[in-house]
């Protein structure tokens, strides 16, 4: 299994060699600051040769395609390829009904990408959502300044030095916040950050470069106005609270859930697909009473940490990260991070936003956002509590969480270890040749199950070989058809992360499979 579960929490230890010989060479009388440093570096290196084991499995057995490959691609955007769009249809399909239908009191919606372009101005999306950019002058390389520090600050941490990154960190944070991108140079500088390609510090100077991407609507040029590609899918929500609420009959408290694609001009858009350009995203804003918002808060935010564990999530993999620094508009944040093969980086965040959305969409739009709560008589605007996940890099943690690599009697096997439930084949039927009637007997088996299942039939080279190959995509299931299937309408289940088989009567095949497969096997773990 080459699933990373290295300890980050690395101590520097200033002992002498003499007196520690398990750790280092005896002719280490120095601290072992390097040697940690060192092994931080080897950490990082397997990382990276994970990941990419990992992108090519996702490139060779149809999960991610680079896009427009044939022209050599796009940057930072990528296809879903026959196995990928399964699993993320998978995916999607759980939270979507995780929301929908076990809770009473969210209800969903699919707004449309493009948005009155006032909404962005009332969000705050055209005035300050943006990112921190500089170059280096030598590679023409260009770096988000904010990612140089953060990594330098991870680096640190690596090497155990945990204290020098937080300061680094914070320092970072009180400099942006302040707007002093002069400072914020001089940091890097300070910091010895050099350019990956080049070498070299030579750096330009930071400036802001806005994320959103605009285009324009009108049938002549003249008269042409800018609107913009959604940024966030938050907003299509927000806009539409008192359609919603008047339409369902809801009543506070209650939550509007909703899928969708979303666009950023990422200076630096890299790691796979965690950071794209165009992206999927899948909120949930939930609506509550003015001063109830941390009771909630806390409601969800155990609430969706208690869902990626139901996923499969080990708990070693997984981490809360709570915000001290908040945005302008939230009075608690955090983030739900997850252990990828290039560090613990954020799969989810939940939020309490306040009235701020609604607020300055009933400033802007000149119509109020307000809710009459019969409990207590009063008018309000209410708060917002929010969870937002992105399926994309949802998909990504899914897929590393269940890259396995092993060892078996000598040989390696490579086997993706999904949920059954969200498996994007079920299962594959295997006749043992392709004579004798074993393959008439597969496909009748295939037809009777291929209305309820994606399942797949498979009758070309060795059963070894075709095991393997639903090993590589992930198949929880395989039913072999044999000779005895004709004498006793009997099959052989072949389970894949066992590799154990069992006989089964082929009339109890969609029961079997509909008990595995049921989304409510997570569920039931909620």
């Amino acid at each position: 299994m080459k699933q990373s579960s290295h300890d980050r929490s690395l101590h520097l230890i200033f002992l002498p060699a003499e007196q520690n010989p398990s750790v280092c060479p005896k002719s280490w009388t120095m601290p072992l600051f390097n040697y940690f440093c060192a092994m931080a570096k080897n950490e990082q290196t397997q990382e990276i040769a994970q990941l990419k084991e990992i992108v090519s499995h996702a490139k060779e057995y149809g999960f991610i395609y680079p896009s427009s490959e044939i022209y050599d691609g796009l940057q930072a955007v990528y296809d879903y390829g026959v196995y990928g769009v399964e699993l993320k249809n998978n995916l999607k399909r759980l939270w979507w009904e995780s929301m929908t239908r076990l809770n009473d009191n969210i209800v969903g919606i699919d707004a449309a990408i493009f948005m009155h372009p006032t909404i962005w101005k009332a969000s705050g999306h055209v005035d300050s959502f943006n990112d921190p950019l500089i170059d280096n002058k030598d590679s023409k390389k260009r770096y988000r300044a904010d990612v140089l520090l953060e990594e330098k600050a991870a680096a640190y941490e690596l090497a155990g030095d945990e204290g020098r990154a937080a300061a680094l960190l914070a320092e970072m944070g009180r400099l942006l916040e302040a707007g002093d991108l002069a400072a914020v140079r001089e940091l890097i500088i300070q910091e010895n950050i050099i350019c990956s390609v080049s070498g070299t510090s030579n750096w330009t100077e930071v400036r802001q470069f806005n994320l959103m991407f605009g285009t324009q609507v009108g049938s002549v040029a003249e008269d042409a106005t800018t609107i913009y590609l959604r940024p966030e899918t938050a907003q299509g929500i927000f806009v539409n609270f008192l359609n919603v609420q008047k339409s369902a009959r809801m009543k506070v408290p209650f939550g509007i859930a909703q899928i969708g694609k979303a666009f950023r001009n990422e200076i630096v858009a890299r790691q796979f697909i965690f950071r794209m350009r165009e992206f999927e995203q899948m909120e949930m804003q939930f609506f509550v009473r003015p001063g109830s918002e941390m009771e909630w808060y806390k409601h969800w935010a155990e609430k969706r940490v208690n869902w990626h564990r139901a996923l499969g999530i080990p708990e070693a993999k997984m981490r809360r990260h709570d915000h001290d620094k908040l945005a302008h508009y939230a009075n608690a944040a955090l983030d739900i991070e997850y252990d990828f093969p290039f560090g613990f980086k954020e799969v989810e965040g939940i939020h309490s936003r306040t009235d701020f959305d609604l607020k300055q969409h009933q400033e802007f739009s000149k119509k109020k956002q307000q809710f009459f709560d019969p409990e207590i008589n009063q008018n309000y605007i209410p708060y917002v509590v929010e969870t937002s996940i992105g399926a994309d890099r949802l998909f990504l943690m899914v897929f590393c969480n269940a890259f396995f690599e092993e060892e078996v009697e000598g040989k390696s096997r490579t086997y993706l270890k999904f949920h059954p439930a969200i498996a994007p084949v079920k299962a594959a039927i295997l006749p043992l040749t392709k004579k004798d009637g074993l393959p008439e007997k597969g496909k009748e088996i295939y037809e009777m199950l291929k209305m309820d299942f994606n399942i797949i039939y498979e009758d070309a080279a060795s059963i070894g070989k075709r095991y393997t190959r639903q090993d590589l995509i992930g198949t929880p299931f395989c039913i072999a058809v044999d000779h005895q299937t004709l004498e006793d309408n009997t099959v052989t289940i072949r389970h894949r992360d066992t590799t154990e088989q069992e006989r089964v009567q082929i009339e109890e095949l969609p029961g079997r499979l509909a008990e595995a497969t049921s989304f409510k096997r997570i569920f039931e773990k909620l």
